[in-house]
């Protein structure tokens, strides 16, 4: 994902294009304001023909039962009709919400690293909760309030030209000043909003990061260091929400002062014309009540005005998550790769990073499978990069992968992966039980399988030791366990999964000495019995390697066996000689 700003069009077309996710509710509100607005109507003549007969008829409260009574028929029929729109806006926002968050969710599972690797799991969640929630007033609020404004004000508008011209003049002149001025602080706020959302999200993305490393931070003493930092980070969200605030509140008195403003003119206007005896007291009291019913559904769209705002500054990240996703049919309708794949072609197959570093320079070669490849070279030579290409964790900047003769792209990826088993240097476990991050993936798995598993990882002796054995919650990132036993874990999980291939990136790295060699034992029968791609510094392992791949500086400067480099390469046996040196 990206941080792209997207225009206020192409946002606007997301919005209406899950605005049909809802629509069935979104109608019935505006079937519910329409008819609300008639009652309204319906009352304020009902009321000003009242008034009018008992102040100028001569008429009795007896004489008008059946008005009285159907004036107070229509307060409950007005209020239920107000609560059904408010509910079916409620209802379609709650929907949209829901069903968005289910695609979101659907894509983050069909995405691959490449989309989200720049993105911390806190701006992801983020996006999930806050920014998604950010869509309900715009939903619930902005649009119904839009949808029914048009042709209330057209029947207000009509009803009110019946009765006086002068009325009708001024509402002409100044109900367009409101929608006018509130587009013009508009402009101004959702610049303001966007930065609260990026504001937030960096927020949300440093706190998780920093509980999720809690207990580093309290070893080496810098969790003083880091509260500060929150602590900035907070202070610059609350500011730019208070700037946001204090706009919406100016705007919104600047709205209701130019609402007032409009309605004490008409009122003036029809004193004076009653009071010369130029208008009917019917028709001046019925325009007197109509006013405020004219200028609330604007000053209602002034206060959620802000409501868009808002959804269009939380919009950027959901659409770019959306849109850089792999879509379904995708990978259900891809290319059949063989099982397992024989061959991994690099074809001029480079990388460039943003900020223009080189992290490997065109590279042709291929790897055959089905035996044990070790990739080595000193700190920054291209070794992590060339392992993340083979997993489809990175995009090549210039030429392409082949497995066989199928490029290695979105519509495969999904597929090589079930051939791999992928052990990092730093694995994530689950906030589940030691069981649940063995057989990850699988919804019930068989208990002996992961038993056996986690006893060829020699990791059942202290999973035994645990409170309460496999079913023991080992909290987010294995926060529980010790580096060795999270690395054994990883490697039963790897075990469990019984795949064709192995990808190991420095799996003995940070470890100590008797959790090294027993994962060593394990990844050299793996070496013997499938394919072993295997990262690694310690290069006393090398000489059990079938094939070995040299690299210095972003470029593959040597392969071949054990024997082979050790002969012919210079850069090789210069990795050796400070082990060889040891040795003596």
């Amino acid at each position: 994902m990206n941080t792209t700003h997207l225009s206020a069009k192409t946002k606007l077309q997301w919005l209406k294009r899950w605005r049909s996710l809802g629509q069935f509710s979104l109608t019935l509100s505006l079937l519910f304001n329409g008819l609300a607005g008639l009652v309204l109507i319906l009352q304020a003549g009902l009321l000003a023909f009242i008034v009018n007969a008992v102040l100028f008829k001569q008429a009795t409260l007896t004489s008008l039962t059946l008005e009285l009574a159907l004036l107070l028929a229509l307060l409950p029929i007005r209020l239920g009709l107000i609560w059904g729109a408010n509910w079916s806006a409620t209802e379609a926002a709650l929907r949209i919400k829901q069903q968005l968050r289910e695609q979101l969710y659907l894509q983050i599972q069909t995405l691959d690293s490449i989309g989200l690797k720049d993105d911390s799991n806190g701006q992801i969640i983020n996006t999930l909760t806050d920014k998604v929630e950010a869509l309900e007033g715009y939903y619930a609020r902005y649009l119904p309030t839009m949808s029914s404004l048009a042709w209330l004000l057209l029947a207000i508008f009509i009803t009110v030209l019946g009765l006086d011209r002068i009325s009708v003049l001024v509402m002409l002149v100044t109900a367009p000043l409101i929608p006018l001025f509130m587009m013009l602080i508009g402009q101004g706020t959702e610049k303001r909003n966007q930065q609260q959302w990026q504001t937030l999200s960096r927020l949300s993305a440093y706190l998780l990061e920093v509980l999720q490393n809690i207990t580093a931070l309290k070893l080496f003493n810098t969790s003083k260091k880091e509260a500060h930092v929150l602590a900035q980070l907070s202070d610059h969200y609350r500011i730019s929400t208070m700037q946001v605030l204090r706009i919406a509140f100016l705007s919104s008195l600047a709205l209701e002062f130019l609402a007032s403003v409009s309605i004490a003119l008409i009122a003036v206007l029809i004193g004076f014309r009653l009071m010369w005896g130029e208008m009917d007291f019917f028709a001046g009291f019925f325009v007197l009540l109509l006013a405020p019913e004219f200028y609330l559904p604007l000053r209602s769209l002034g206060t959620h005005y802000h409501a868009r705002l808002e959804a269009l500054g939380a919009l950027d990240s959901i659409v770019v998550l959306l849109a850089s996703s792999a879509s379904p049919s995708a990978l259900k309708h891809s290319e059949t790769l063989a099982n397992p794949i024989q061959t991994v072609h690099f074809q001029q197959v480079g990388v460039r990073y943003a900020d223009e570093r080189i992290g490997l320079k065109p590279l042709s070669a291929t790897l055959k499978l089905k035996q044990s490849i070790a990739i080595v070279g000193e700190s920054g030579a291209g070794k992590s990069t060339v392992l993340q290409l083979i997993l489809g964790l990175q995009a090549p900047s210039s030429g392409q992968i082949l497995l066989e003769e199928h490029p290695l792209t979105t519509a495969v990826r999904g597929q090589w992966w079930q051939q791999i088993a992928w052990i990092p240097q730093r694995p994530h476990l689950i906030a589940g039980s030691v069981l649940d991050n063995i057989a990850l993936g699988v919804k019930q798995p068989q208990r002996d399988q992961v038993i056996a598993a986690a006893q060829q990882a020699y990791a059942h002796e202290f999973i035994q030791t645990l409170a309460h054995g496999y079913d023991t919650l080992v909290g987010e990132g294995g926060v529980r366990l010790s580096g060795g036993q999270v690395q054994r874990i990883a490697l039963a999980r790897a075990l469990f999964k019984n795949a064709p291939i192995w990808v190991v990136d420095e799996p003995t790295a940070h470890l100590d000495a008797e959790t090294e060699r027993l994962i060593q034992a394990v990844l050299y029968q793996i070496g013997r019995e499938r394919t072993l791609i295997m990262v690694t510094h310690r290069l006393q392992v090398l000489a059990q390697m079938d094939w070995i791949w040299v690299m210095s500086q972003g470029e593959l400067v040597a392969e071949g066996t054990h024997e082979q480099l050790l002969a012919n390469s210079s850069p090789y046996q210069t990795l050796l000689s400070p082990f060889e040196e040891g040795r003596e």
